[in-house]
């Protein structure tokens, strides 16, 4: 073999190793470039998956937030009908306490009322022997109703007349305009 030849035989198995050396490289920066973009792409992904979760707990944040305000304003809400529930009751009882002062004075409605009364206190009771005390004032009242509530107890109760015996002894005091707004 002459130098030539192999001069030849040597740039040949050069190029041959220079192709083997550059297909290794292109496969190991193929294999490079793949295990990047896997990294990169678990990368991502995790980072994904961290601002949905930052995000999920924020909107679970806010949601909780506005429960609470809307809460907060139902409770608020509640408060000032309560509060315009009582004033209601007050000023109707105040109007109630006024207009009980003067109830007496129309005597026919007043004996009607009186008579109501009665027979409430008697279903109430159901007793068959009754105390019954009244102001001093409305004692002609009392018993010019009282048979009329005995019968009246005794039908919707579906029982015998009681016995009512009005105590003339401890008669509670007429009310005054002073003590009007009293314990009630």
């Amino acid at each position: 073999m002459n130098n030539n030849d192999v001069s030849k035989q040597i740039q040949q198995m050069i190029r041959f190793i220079r192709q083997e050396a550059e297909e290794k490289a292109n496969e190991i920066a193929i294999s490079a470039e793949e295990e990047f973009n896997i990294e990169k792409l678990q990368l991502v992904e995790a980072e994904k998956k961290k601002i949905r979760q930052e995000y999920e707990r924020k909107e679970k944040q806010v949601e909780v937030r506005r429960k609470i305000e809307y809460s907060t304003q139902l409770n608020a809400s509640r408060l000032k009908v309560l509060q315009a529930q009582d004033d209601l009751v007050n000023s109707m009882k105040e109007a109630a306490s006024k207009e009980l002062l003067h109830v007496s004075h129309h005597h026919h409605s007043y004996e009607h009322l009186l008579k109501d009364l009665i027979v409430q206190g008697l279903l109430r009771l159901k007793e068959p022997s009754v105390l019954l005390r009244c102001r001093h004032q409305d004692l002609h009242f009392v018993e010019s109703v009282l048979h009329k509530a005995k019968e009246e107890y005794a039908h919707k109760a579906n029982v015998h007349h009681p016995e009512i015996i009005i105590d003339h002894v401890h008669l509670p005091p007429p009310r005054s305009h002073h003590d009007a707004h009293g314990p009630f």
